[in-house]
């Protein structure tokens, strides 16, 4: 089949490679316009056409999905079928395109957590497993039928970070196997309505500042699901010292405060912890506004709290 692939960050990167590494016919790659980044804006290449350069692949990067200059560009690469790997929305007329349609790679077990942020979101809710699905695009989305899914247990205790990871080298798999069957016509697809029915479904919304805010008075578990579910990015704060304090790791303890919510206690050297509703958040990796990321350790011996 001749493939068109769709896909901008790291983690759609072994997506791409497990398919070349197939034997699968990529035709061109869909990726974001460069942007400047960073204190220098220096432009900055998405990883996707970096890997895609690096290995000869032709390039699109539209500014426009709708643009008849690249809908024509696209149509002429005479795809067979479209793959999707944390791109963007899709309009009708990129996606119904090829003949045996557009697959999606999405970071959940749909039809559970549909949205732009699976992975914050499967760890702020604290749920015991996650996965990868493959689909048919549709008009909504992440609502069409569903190929083939793959479940991974959690530890609770994963990061935002340490979970992208796993779910991208899971997910890269699980697409070679989807894009196999779709080619052979070996497949059964699974309505996503009938599998949602009496069944109570969470969303992934894109994550915004607001969500990042701690909430003291809310229980410590769920404070520290937070923290792992926005570590490294785009991380939970709160405010100490009139600025903004970043909190990447921590640890919750069970214990009764004693002390109103988001008050601290520290012996000035090796811990800092946050009374929470019903215990304590002692935080281990950190970064208070206008300084370096750091151990709680070294921060404290740079701060007078």
């Amino acid at each position: 089949m001749r493939i068109v692939f769709m896909g901008t960050p790291q983690f759609a990167v072994p997506s791409l490679d497990e398919l070349i590494t197939a034997g699968s016919n990529i035709v061109g790659v869909i990726t974001a316009p460069d942007k400047p980044a960073g204190r220098g804006q220096k432009v900055s290449e998405s990883a996707v056409k970096q890997y895609a350069q690096a290995h000869g692949l032709r390039v699109l990067q539209p500014t426009n999905l709708k643009d008849p200059a690249f809908l024509a560009e696209l149509k002429a690469l005479n795809a067979d079928l479209q793959v999707v790997v944390a791109f963007r929305m899709l309009p009708e007329a990129v996606w119904n395109m090829p003949s045996k349609g557009t697959l999606n790679l999405h970071a959940s077990l749909l039809p559970q957590y549909r949205g732009a942020a699976p992975i914050n979101w499967v760890l702020i809710n604290g749920e015991k497993e996650s996965g990868v699905t493959t689909f048919f695009l549709k008009q909504e989305i992440d609502t069409g039928d569903i190929l083939f899914t793959e479940k991974i247990t959690l530890t609770g205790h994963e990061t935002a970070g340490d979970l992208h990871d796993r779910l991208m080298n899971k997910g890269a798999g699980l697409l070679v196997k989807t894009v196999k069957a779709v080619e052979s016509g070996r497949y059964n697809e699974h309505s996503q309505a009938q599998l949602a029915e009496g069944v109570e479904l969470r969303s992934a919304p894109k994550i915004f500042k607001e969500h990042c805010n701690i909430d003291w008075n809310k229980p410590a578990h769920s404070i520290y699901n937070l923290i792992r579910g926005l570590s490294p990015a785009p991380t939970a704060y709160t405010t100490l010292n009139g600025k903004t304090f970043k909190i990447y790791a921590a640890e919750y303890q069970d214990e009764q405060p004693g002390i109103q919510p988001g008050g601290f206690l520290t012996d000035g050297k090796t811990h800092l912890k946050f009374a929470a509703q019903d215990g304590f958040i002692n935080v281990l990796d950190v970064q208070l506004e206008g300084k370096k990321r750091m151990g709680i350790e070294e921060f404290l011996r740079g701060v007078k709290l």
